[in-house]
């Protein structure tokens, strides 16, 4: 059983007015203002979990744990990053781990997208496409 706590009507409107519109809950502003990291997609641990879709990349020395990837869409401007794990995951900055690239960009843009094609790796300039094609 989740606690439950009760809050007033004024905390919960300063909580409104920090999250981010269709995308945060009352607990992941809680969490941000608190300095705590997001739960993983998962309930495993990070040891246990399998190795992400960037593993390859990683292992072949093209992408080092902790670089960053970037998407800026291109209507809005608004630019993402995320960075990549040991294990091959792409975590966003508030902690959240996905074992792809296009779920975590998609959980940013709200919508389906390609992330191979669409996060760029910060340290070489290339798409994560381009940097897979290498691999082949």
């Amino acid at each position: 059983m989740t606690p439950r706590i009760e809050i007033d009507d004024e905390v919960f409107q300063r909580l409104q007015d920090q999250a981010a519109a269709f995308v945060d809950t009352p607990n992941d502003v809680l969490r941000r203002v608190l300095g705590l990291s997001a739960p993983t997609e998962t309930n495993e641990p990070v040891a246990a979990r399998q190795p992400g879709n960037l593993a390859k990349l990683v292992n072949a020395g093209l992408v080092k744990p902790g670089d960053r990837l970037t998407h800026v869409r291109k209507r809005s401007g608004t630019t993402y990053h995320a960075i990549v794990t040991t294990d091959g995951w792409t975590q966003l900055p508030d902690g959240r781990s996905f074992r792809g690239p296009s779920p975590a960009l998609k959980e940013c843009v709200g919508s389906q997208i390609d992330g191979n094609r669409n996060w760029t790796h910060d340290a070489s300039g290339k798409t994560l496409r381009q940097l897979l094609d290498l691999t082949a």
